[in-house]
């Protein structure tokens, strides 16, 4: 987008537009507004008072313009002038805009209403001016002077952009069959038009709807990250070092999605604090900005509720050594920042192939010689064609402004027809580099340094050659055809996209243009390279399945519910030692004089998720027995480890549910005085060992949240 811009969109509201052709489901003026709104919300988001947008009505009920006393500008009206867009003028325009009851009104002269609006706003200035007429081409037009309005557009520079409803575009690929006649003829006129303003544009708005989808690339505005020297030696010290006056870009930059804040609702009486200012974007919505406070406490026993409010100022900042925290005060803090000047120095060279790509860290900038330097020019230009021919490259410091944290970049050569510069990208310091040694890919070393070639972990030599044809088969660098028939990129740089970026900005769209409506579907465009191509895929199907096969992948089954993790530890005989000892009988029965040691082996024995809830259900009885005859606490701490145990073994054996319905009803009975009495005292310990629900964090079968089992431990 220009600095200063001002567009009109010119809205055909005639009742033809409330008609439904070409099978489509919506109105012509709702599918044409698909892409009006497009442009708009762009605007608002932009949130910059120099985008101005202004709309003007084509055959309206009403007339409503500044040459309405002048024949022919009957049905026009102008429904916003001029002016930087906000949410709440969103709102009233989509309120505006909807189908008339008349088909009386001329869209040239529509075009010379919003070219005097344009003349009137923007006067001599340097603005970007662009008019969008937006029409089915169903009413009448005086085709009288076309020429005039063509060379008017021409001198204040107006780029004017007609879409039609059904217009045929030939390059597009559409013909509308069955045309009416005026409606052809209309075409005739508007293309005649467009033809003649310089830079016009004329299509059929089905095109302009599908290239919505598409990402628009935001171009961004070269930021200057340093303007002064860059030295080889010093200066001021010897003569003969070189010092060259430069200018540094950014040339790559991290782009994000749009962040969330957090707002409230309005009160229909807001306070003071919480109405919105004049110049503030959300006017007229519903939302207003949330200020956030923080309170620091201290303990005190002294003080109510055993802690104390601190100011912020009294405050110090303590670095963790080991587990202590170490005081260094504001006094002091400056030995711990470097004392930097700002300076760009070459600190040494490395050859080309020498270099690491992974030592690459952060963005990429540019810096080439100040303008209107020619020294600098000269002396710039000897450096990068001495890099070049040597294969080198330089290491520089750089410090971008007084006290900043110095970086070490890497400056890479660049020359093209016109243009010579170093690329430069931050390379790690010491500290940010790790070290890790991995097994080698190829060989297996046993203990004794026994060096082995083939080994079950390692691939044969027919599994390392499919792999290599499978790779190869997949290779899309050639796999697209372009204009010409002849191979090129699959997917070129400039044609991805970041899918969650312009996700989020489509989904921030949609819902302020139409805050009732659902979300749409994800864009083709963003999911195009989500996967590989399908008929690419059925191509190397054979070498894929030759691929499984040599490789043995195997499908994983799926995880056997209510089995242990561990396996059964058997006897060496492989005898039955409970039927040997006489404790056949005792198999899956849990007593209360021994519970623990009968519940694990009741779950060890257990194959069937029955069998594990008929162990369960007689623990909780047990449990339930030890809580209620206890005379005081005297059985607690067994009932304690009942539970306990019963909690971790039923986490082990993925049944989370079973404990948390018996603990649930546990707290019932101890909290209603069930369990012999009052028992609040046993749901105290319950609390303090933290016995409750069994939640997602300790077992990825549980359907309790960690909130919930946060909330379960209060009484109730």
């Amino acid at each position: 987008m220009a600095d200063k811009e001002a567009t009109i969109f010119i809205l055909d509201l005639g009742a033809s537009m409330a008609e439904k052709h070409s099978g489509r489901d919506e109105s012509n003026l709702d599918w044409s507004m698909r892409y009006v709104w497009d442009k708009i919300t762009d605007i608002v988001a932009a949130n910059r008072k120099t985008l101005c947008v202004g709309v003007v009505g084509l055959r309206t009920d009403e007339t409503e313009n500044k040459l309405q006393d002048d024949d022919g500008y009957e049905h026009i009206s102008v429904i916003q002038d001029l002016s930087n867009i906000t949410m709440s003028g969103l709102r009233s325009l989509q309120s505006a805009i909807k189908p008339s009851q008349t088909l009386a009104g001329d869209a040239i002269s529509a075009i010379v209403v919003a070219i005097d609006l344009i003349d009137t706003f923007t006067k001599k200035l340097k603005w970007a001016r662009k008019i969008v007429l937006v029409t089915d081409g169903q009413g009448g037009m005086d085709a009288d002077g076309i020429g005039d309005i063509a060379k008017k557009m021409n001198d204040s520079n107006i780029q004017l952009t007609i879409l039609g409803v059904d217009f045929d575009d030939a390059e597009y690929g559409f013909k509308e069959e069955d045309k009416p006649s005026i409606k052809a003829e209309n075409e005739r006129i508007l293309r005649a038009l467009s033809e003649e303003c310089k830079d016009g544009v004329f299509a059929t708005i089905a095109e302009a709807i599908h290239e919505i989808d598409t990402p628009r690339v935001k171009s961004i505005k070269p930021y200057k990250t340093y303007d002064g020297s860059l030295t080889l030696g010093n200066p001021k010290q010897f003569p003969a070092a070189m010092c060259i006056n430069v200018e540094r870009y950014f040339k790559t930059h991290v782009a994000r999605p749009l962040a969330a804040s957090t707002v409230v609702v309005k009160s229909e009486q807001a306070t003071q604090s919480t109405q919105t200012l004049e110049d503030d974007p959300t006017d007229g919505v519903e939302f207003s900005a949330v200020k956030q406070a923080r309170t620091y406490k201290v303990n005190d026993p002294g003080a109510p509720g055993g802690k104390r409010d601190v100011e912020f100022e009294s405050l110090a900042k303590g670095y963790e050594y080991g587990r202590t925290a170490v005081h260094i005060s504001e006094s002091e803090y400056n030995i711990t920042k470097l004392e930097t000047e700002r300076s760009f120095s070459i600190v040494g060279f490395v050859a080309r192939d020498k270099y690491e790509l992974f030592l690459n860290m952060g963005e990429v900038c540019v810096t080439h010689a100040r303008k209107n330097d020619v020294k600098s020019e000269l002396a710039l230009s000897s450096l990068i064609w001495a890099l070049l021919e040597l294969e080198s490259y330089a290491v520089a410091r750089i410090v971008t402004k007084d006290g900043k944290d110095p970086l070490l970049v890497l400056l890479v050569p660049h020359i093209e027809p016109g243009f010579e510069c170093l690329y430069d990208i931050p390379l790690p310091f010491a500290e940010d580099v790790r070290t890790y040694q991995f097994p080698p890919l190829d060989k297996v070393i046993t203990v004794s340094g026994q060096t082995l070639t083939k080994h079950r972990l390692l691939p044969s030599d027919e599994l390392s050659e499919a792999m290599s044809d499978y790779v190869d088969s997949m290779d899309v660098s050639t796999y697209q055809l372009d204009d010409d028939g002849n191979p090129t990129e699959y997917a070129p740089i400039d044609e991805t996209f970041s899918p969650i970026i312009h996700r989020v900005n489509n989904a921030v769209k949609n819902r302020a243009a139409h805050p009732d409506k659902p979300i749409p579907e994800t864009p083709a465009s963003l999911l195009k390279y989500a996967s590989p191509p399908e008929d690419l895929i059925e191509k190397v199907r054979p070498r894929i399945n030759a691929l499984v096969g040599l490789a043995e992948v195997k499908k994983v089954p799926p995880k056997a519910k209510g089995r242990r993790n561990r396996e059964t530890v058997k006897p060496i005989s492989g005898l039955d030692v409970d039927a040997l000892l006489g404790e056949g009988d005792k198999k899956g029965k849990v007593s209360e004089d021994n519970p623990v040691p009968d519940f694990k082996r009741a779950l060890g024995d257990a194959s069937e998720e029955d069998e594990i809830k008929d162990a369960s259900e007689q623990m909780g009885v047990v449990i339930r027995s030890l809580i209620t005859d206890s005379f005081g606490d005297s059985k607690y701490a067994q009932a304690t480890e009942c539970l306990g145990v019963m909690r971790d073994e039923l986490i082990n054996m993925e049944e989370p549910e079973m404990f948390n319905s018996f603990v649930r009803d546990l707290k019932k009975g101890l909290l209603s005085g069930a369990l012999g009495g009052d028992r609040r005292d046993f749901w105290f310990k319950v609390r303090w060992s933290r016995l409750g629900l069994i939640d997602q964090d300790q077992s990825d079968v549980s359907n309790v949240t960690h909130e919930e089992a946060e909330e379960f431990y209060k009484s109730r």
